[in-house]
């Protein structure tokens, strides 16, 4: 595949550019002029497939790469744009680095541990899969809207298994909870057997842009993928009988290109939904884009710091008393906003602790230089 065939641009032109004039003099010795742009489309472990304009190749981060990726999150993610050393005889490449990314979809990682995972770099739109059955969530859909807007994407809602809902009046009524739990997300509800709605949803899916699908198991992602694809590349199960869960079907992140020139990136199912902040990304914007609602009444609270709890005059409150706003909505709302605090303590925690064991080793190295100079002064 070429570049452009890849979502290359201009400005991933650009940025290549002033990303190699960057580049360390040691790094610019050994590789010279063999680096080229190719994107991760497969992900294993430390791993990676890459694909660019001279081919497709097996690449692992060279040591000096490693050696500046010291969170999780740096290191190279399906959807990255990398700095690669192809050695085609071997069918081997070497990563020398990460271009920056113009997107991050992360999530916090699963379980008590804190920390980012990155589901997915420089994804254009998320589709947000979720299936008009049991499964079905609204207070899901805030928080994959939250992440999404979070992430620099454009968050669209995919209800999927309309052919297993017996009334069209109630796929209207799935489609109205999906719109009302992420107000201006597109909503499209299709099936992926019967083909009903995919025509809709392909002409969103333009040539050129990326797209991930995010959901939990069972909602259909794969045979959602394998639709749009035309193939059956994606593994697709059943979902458990007994309690209507879903299984677990994607075991892994790849990038599949559409027969309409769009580029698919299929996750493996979310069971928990944990949200992030990444650097200077408090996570705050996306949550209030993803409750536009509420911050438009917010606008009229009596108290600029509002907290929508207590307050004479919260217009959040009259507006839930007044039946004008859901309840559990809000609820919704004030639990993300803790999370994001916390979220946003422990990585302010994080930072002031590793500047700390920084300062402290720079501390010990200095003190060792200096006693080594005093002990030659004295011989």
């Amino acid at each position: 595949m070429d570049l452009a065939a890849l979502g290359w641009d201009e400005r991933w032109s650009d940025m290549w550019t002033a990303w190699l004039q960057e580049l360390p003099e040691a790094v610019k010795r050994r590789f010279g002029d063999a680096l080229v742009p190719v994107r991760v489309a497969f992900a294993h472990k430390h791993l990676y497939r890459v694909i660019g304009d001279g081919g497709e190749w097996l690449a692992e981060p060279s040591g000096q790469a490693r050696a500046g990726m010291l969170e999780p999150s740096d290191w190279p993610c399906v959807g990255d744009w990398v700095a690669a050393s192809p050695r085609p005889s071997e069918g081997r490449a070497t990563i020398v680095g990460v271009l920056p990314r113009r997107s991050v979809f992360a999530r916090k990682v699963a379980g008590t541990r804190r920390g980012a995972q990155v589901v997915a770099a420089n994804v254009d739109l998320a589709l947000l899969v979720t299936s008009m059955t049991q499964d079905f969530e609204p207070r899901r859909l805030e928080r994959y809207a939250a992440l999404a807007y979070d992430s620099g994407a454009e968050p669209v809602i995919v209800l999927t298994k309309a052919d297993q809902v017996a009334d069209e009046a109630d796929v209207a009524t799935f489609t109205a909870e999906a719109m009302s739990a992420a107000p201006g997300c597109s909503v499209y509800p299709v099936s992926a057997q019967t083909g009903a709605g995919m025509s809709e949803l392909q002409a969103v899916l333009a040539p050129g842009k990326t797209c991930v699908l995010v959901g939990s198991s069972g909602v259909g992602k794969s045979t959602l993928a394998n639709a749009l694809t035309g193939t059956s590349h994606m593994e697709t199960q059943a979902i458990r009988e007994g309690d209507g869960k879903g299984r677990h079907t994607t075991t892994h992140r790849e990038l599949i290109p559409l027969p309409n020139g769009a580029l698919l990136l299929d996750t493996p199912g979310m069971r928990e939904v944990g949200v992030v902040t990444l650097g200077d990304n408090d996570g705050l914007q996306g949550m209030n884009h993803a409750f536009e609602d509420i911050q438009g009444y917010a606008k009229s609270c009596r108290f600029q710091d509002c907290t929508h709890q207590h307050e004479p005059g919260c217009a959040v409150l009259e507006a839930i008393e007044a039946g004008e706003l859901d309840a559990s909505r809000y609820r919704s709302y004030m639990k993300l906003q803790r999370e994001y605090a916390y979220m946003k303590r422990s990585e302010d925690e994080r930072v002031r602790q590793q500047h700390q064991r920084f300062t402290k080793q720079r501390s010990k190295a200095y003190n060792a230089i200096q006693r080594s100079h005093r002990s030659r002064k004295g011989r």
